[in-house]
């Protein structure tokens, strides 16, 4: 089932009632008669909902609101004074086996970790290629040797590689563009994404049972999210290409305006194409994770990524 994104930009008071997240909006009930406040209060089944972006703070949510988001495995993100992605809130038990499947990814030995490395970075570098041909028809024969001779924990760094002539090529209008995370836009865009990304991520590997926490490559111990961090690597580029449309379109992206955010909130329900079906990113973010806990128990040795189309 597709989940949906609810993105809050204006003061507002959440609670839930009846397995309903109920969405006031104060200013809008103090222009309108008590009697007829009712109608103006958005309901939405909280079972339908994937991911919350708050994004004002004068927004106001009850606990017991957070506990069914939390329940129902939904991420919450909070945005800061800048109105940029800050925290993400998840819950810490959302599958009946979780202990076992701590044990089994915790116990998963360092060959097993670099080979699902070499997995992921050969699936990222691959669908980078990827995109820079179907946008503007990149030379990209080395970007696809790179991918073929990435070594067991990417011994040899291509990823960095590949990143300097990915990133050299793929707004061709932008002259000497740096991918940055503090730098000059596009990167308040791909940042903003890849927020959205991260969380979609991090909640697909709590529903699998696994620890967002222990990644198999990144391992910053101030990062909560290292496997999450890992796992989106092969799923940036499709944030890429949202970012590429937006360009293209001729919109002002030096700013982070409502209607680029729009934009970047469809990227939950971007289609990809994953064991060879096409199925919603955040649907395939479930089957890759799926597939990672198979390699934990030795149930199999590959994790499922999606391929970027021509």
């Amino acid at each position: 089932m597709i989940k949906r994104t609810l993105y809050i930009e204006n003061p507002a008071y959440l609670s839930v009632s009846l397995s309903q997240l109920k969405i006031k909006f104060p200013e809008v009930e103090k222009n309108i008669p008590k009697d007829f406040s009712d109608r103006f209060t958005n309901s939405i089944p909280i079972e339908d909902i994937g991911v919350v972006i708050l994004d004002n703070p004068q927004i106001t949510i009850t606990q017991k609101a957070l506990q069914a988001l939390n329940e129902n495995n939904c991420a919450v993100i909070i945005c800061d004074n800048q109105r940029m992605p800050y925290g993400l809130l998840l819950p810490l038990t959302n599958n009946t086996l979780q202990g076992e499947r701590y044990r089994y990814q915790i116990n998963s030995s360092t060959p097993l970790k670099k080979q699902l490395w070499q997995q992921t970075i050969q699936s990222k570098i691959l669908n980078q290629a990827t995109l820079l041909k179907e946008i503007n028809n990149s030379q990209i024969s080395n970007m696809t040797k790179w991918a073929k001779e990435v070594k067991s924990g990417d011994s040899t760094n291509l990823e960095a590689r590949a990143a300097v002539y990915y990133w050299s090529n793929i707004f061709p209008n932008i002259n000497s563009f740096i991918r940055d995370r503090y730098g000059e836009p596009p990167n308040n865009l791909l940042n903003y994404g890849y927020s959205i990304l991260r969380s979609i991520i991090a909640r697909a590997l709590v529903g699998t049972g696994l620890l967002p926490t222990i990644g198999i490559h990144h391992r910053n111990k101030y990062n909560a999210y290292a496997l999450a961090d890992d796992i989106m690597e092969p799923y940036r580029p499709f944030v890429d290409s949202v970012v590429v449309k937006i360009i293209n379109s001729g919109i002002d992206y030096s700013t982070l305006n409502r209607d680029i955010k729009i934009q970047l909130m469809s990227i939950p329900i971007l289609d990809v194409s994953i064991n060879n079906l096409k199925r919603p990113l955040q649907i395939a973010a479930s089957i890759t994770t799926s597939s990672l806990l198979k390699c934990f128990t030795k149930e199999d040795n590959r994790i499922s990524y999606p391929k970027m189309k021509l």
